[in-house]
């Protein structure tokens, strides 16, 4: 394997450049601007000149970058600096612009910084930093704070009659997860219980709240809608959305919905009418029409994972999209008009909408429902459900984002999970494996390196859903799961807390994990793990370098990974240590003043010549530098 360049166990961070305005004078040009492109190198690193790689319409070329500090850098770049600044002017010639930065260090060769670090060998053209024309979405997006909640088990506000479907369960039963009870066991959760505890949520720092479905559907997860028509009854009905959103709204918080574009239910009102021969057969894919052969053992028609329950929609149809996702009176304009107001979507199994056999209609499906979000309305979010690698589907044009399973929750997990869980790992067929800094930093490079720097900012980064085993039963130790919310809460994406893990929940599985929230016993919450929570959400919303700003990692040990968030105007320095470790020693002049511990209660040793971390763990630490 080629070496990747740059510092490890702490010492002089290598050269670099990122996505954000540190580094890049537009983020949002248009065609046929000039955009100022810099990229900074320390003196140490013997590099005689710099040069950016620019493919416009697929072909490379090459533009020098002149030497000179930058306006309004934090730490002017000036001759005591020990780095040097170097910017070229690229023009916006494609909606998409890739560039990487050459590296000449005369008789020595030359190494690529691109945005998985700096490689003494060729690279592809996958991880090259993007200039994009698209716009990213709204500015509120970063900023957000996302709070999930399943409807079921957040909160109840009224007994009602069960449904014919339903398992009753008491608030206090345990969750059934294996079986054929697990979808129809019911708590009876609906919106108004929401509304009861949005307090809560600000409290928390929340800033979003993400809904999972809320169509009537014979289950407790609701991603088998018989309707879309309006919300389910056994919710407390449109009204009772109208009346969450107006109070969410009234508290500052956005309020987000969860919708298929893949499926429905096969009790749906127009699986039923297709299966009947009506004109809505030409929504779904039945067994002997084009593109449907079945494979062995699955029913006439596709369904979603071979599941009966949730037949694939058959996005050939312009019927069914303008139904579904059009501007006019469709499922996704509805409930963005008043009453009911959501500020924007969550699309379920976004990466296998309008992908089957032979079509792809993915990335027409991403465009046509943000042009229906950006007409219905203007400023609203529209995120992608991907639990792999997303980066061929989010490069802005549709999507603004992705559920960062890929590129945060997967290698979070793998350094801080507890070796005795017995936990599967996220869909695969193996356990959770327990790495170490090195190919943890790795994975989070190579995954925020696969998109454009506004659409990872973009991202939900979450440590648990409710999909998957809670972050406590993963790590095993409330210590970790402190870590892991500081990383969460400093990391480039939004944060997606899944309701119940501020206070200290477990589940072994998704199904496990949705356990009603226990408001009456207070006395069983984790206090601590809630208070790192409100404080780390504190951090991050004190300080806008945590939340757009650039990212250099500083520290890749075993036990310990670090790295600089940084604007214009600041720097802070975060260490996450999953143990005690050796500690490392950073530029001394990475501290450009006053040094400021934000967060951890550890201390930092700092003098002209040095920055020394101690090795203190299991532990977050956040310093301001700058």
């Amino acid at each position: 394997m080629s070496p990747q360049l740059g510092a490890t166990a702490g010492g002089e961070p290598g050269p670099h450049h990122d996505g954000s305005s540190l580094y890049v004078g537009e983020q949002t040009p248009t065609a046929g601007d000039r955009v100022p492109i810099s990229v900074r190198v320390p003196r140490s690193a013997g590099v005689d000149s710099v040069w950016l790689r620019v493919v416009e319409d697929a072909e490379p070329r090459y533009l020098p970058a002149t030497r000179g500090a930058p306006a309004g850098r934090a730490d002017g770049g000036g001759p005591d600096a020990g780095e040097d600044w170097y910017t070229a002017d690229v023009t916006v010639h494609n909606p998409v612009t890739h560039y990487r930065v050459l590296l000449d260090r005369g008789p020595a060769g030359y190494t690529w910084l691109n945005g998985s670090g700096e490689h003494a060998r060729e690279v592809a053209d996958r991880h090259d930093f993007r200039l994009t024309t698209y716009d990213p979405g709204p500015d509120w997006g970063p900023d957000s704070v996302v709070y999930q909640i399943f409807p079921d088990r957040f909160a109840k506000s009224r007994d009602r009659d069960r449904p014919d479907w339903a398992v009753p369960a008491g608030w206090d039963d345990p969750v059934v997860h294996v079986g054929p009870d697990t979808p129809l066991q019911y708590y009876g959760g609906d919106l108004d219980g929401i509304v009861e505890h949005l307090d809560h949520l600000t409290d928390l720092g929340a800033t979003a709240v993400y809904l999972t479905p809320i169509y009537p559907a014979r289950s407790n997860h609701r991603y088998n809608a018989t309707s879309f028509d309006g919300v389910d009854p056994l919710l407390g009905g449109d009204e009772a959305l109208a009346r969450l959103t107006a109070a969410a709204h009234a508290r500052g918080l956005h309020v987000i919905g969860d919708f298929t574009t893949n499926h429905s239910g096969d009790d749906h009102a127009w699986f039923t009418a297709a299966r009947a021969g009506g004109p809505e057969r030409g929504f779904y894919y039945f067994d002997g029409e084009p593109g449907a052969s079945r494979p062995p053992g699955r029913d006439e028609y596709v369904s979603w994972m071979n599941h009966p329950s949730l037949p694939k929609f058959n996005l050939e149809s312009a019927q069914l999209r303008d139904r579904l996702f059009g501007p006019g009176d469709s499922v996704v304009a509805r409930w963005l008009r008043p009453p009911y107001d959501l500020d924007g979507w969550r699309i379920d199994v976004a990466n296998m909408t309008g992908r089957y056999g032979p079509f792809d209609h993915g990335h027409d499906v991403a465009r046509e429902l943000r042009a229906t979000l950006d007409a219905v309305r203007p400023g609203s979010a529209l995120l992608a459900e991907h639990c792999h690698d997303y980066s061929a589907d989010q490069i802005g044009d549709g999507g603004q984002g992705a559920m960062n399973y890929a590129g945060f929750t997967r290698p979070v997990w793998s350094f801080l999970t507890a070796t005795d869980n017995g936990l599967g790992f996220l869909g695969m067929p193996q356990r959770i494996p327990r790495r170490g800094g090195p190919g943890t930093v790795a994975t989070m490079r190579d995954f925020l390196a696969s998109t454009p720097w506004k659409v990872a900012l973009r991202h939900w980064n979450l440590l648990a859903s409710h999909d998957t085993p809670r972050f406590r039963t993963v790590t095993g130790d409330p210590a970790l799961v402190r870590v892991g919310i500081g990383l969460q809460m400093t990391y480039p994406g939004a944060p997606m807390i899944f309701a119940g893990e501020e206070l200290g929940l477990e589940g072994v599985d998704g199904e496990h994990a949705r356990t009603p929230m226990p408001w009456h016993r207070p006395e069983s919450w984790d206090r601590e793990t809630l208070t790192a929570f409100r404080e780390l959400i504190a951090l991050r919303r004190a300080h806008p370098a945590l939340r757009t700003g650039g990212l250099r990692w500083v520290v890749e040990t075993e036990d310990a990974i670090g790295f600089l968030r940084e604007t214009a105007d600041e720097r802070l320095l975060v260490v996450a240590a999953r143990a005690p470790w050796s500690g490392a020693t950073l530029p001394g002049r990475l501290a450009a003043g006053p040094v400021q511990t934000c967060h951890g209660g550890v201390d930092l040793t700092v003098s002209e010549r040095a920055v020394v971390v101690p090795g203190a763990g299991p532990g977050i630490g956040v310093w301001r530098l700058a």
